[in-house]
């Protein structure tokens, strides 16, 4: 077992810990809220017409978080989106431990920087729980992805599940990562 530990990871024990305990007044450590894992899906409704759309999303996703994804079905059929049951039709990817932590690193320092026209992400999207749910129109934001090898641009929802039990403590814990929210 080696010894490296992502710089996320590192920047979090060092200096967010100790800031983030001063700021709510926690008394132990432990108390710190924590990034548990980091989801993310890739909803393709275009699969239904176009079934090869789902293999170059496992090649792409897989290119981004390090891991192979797990391919999504519909629970139900949908007469209106002629999509039935059991139909292939995203990916998902669940990072935990190091990939979470190498993932969120490339996210905030290369990937979102390089969006078009971005002035930072929304500071209102946390779900009451303390997980913040990011969305991404275009997969080619990430330097992974090849942009000449694409077929179509799909977008994406990153969810970060943090242990923080308000959103305020939880958007606290993300600035400290350096997530760039808008203000």
């Amino acid at each position: 077992m080696t010894d490296y530990i992502p710089r996320l990871k590192r920047k979090y024990r060092d200096e967010v810990i100790a800031q983030l305990m001063k700021e709510y007044s926690y008394v132990n450590p432990m108390q710190v809220p924590e990034v548990k894992k980091v989801v993310i899906n890739m909803g393709l409704g275009d699969a239904v017409q176009n079934g090869k759309l789902i293999d170059s999303a496992v090649e792409e996703m897989s290119k981004i978080a390090g891991q192979k994804p797990v391919i999504t079905k519909a629970r139900k059929s949908i007469v209106g989106f002629k999509l039935r049951e059991g139909m292939l039709i995203g990916v998902m990817v669940t990072l935990r431990k190091e990939r979470m932590w190498e993932f969120a690193d490339r996210l905030i320092m290369f990937a979102l920087p390089r969006t078009r026209d971005f002035k930072g992400v929304s500071a209102k999207a946390f779900d009451g729980r303390g997980n913040y749910t990011l969305g991404i129109k275009e997969q080619i934001i990430f330097p992974e992805i090849d942009y000449d090898k694409i077929d179509k641009v799909k977008g994406m929802n990153i969810t970060f599940v943090t242990s923080a039990n308000t959103d305020e403590e939880s958007r606290s814990l993300l600035r400290g990562l350096g997530m760039p929210f808008r203000k």
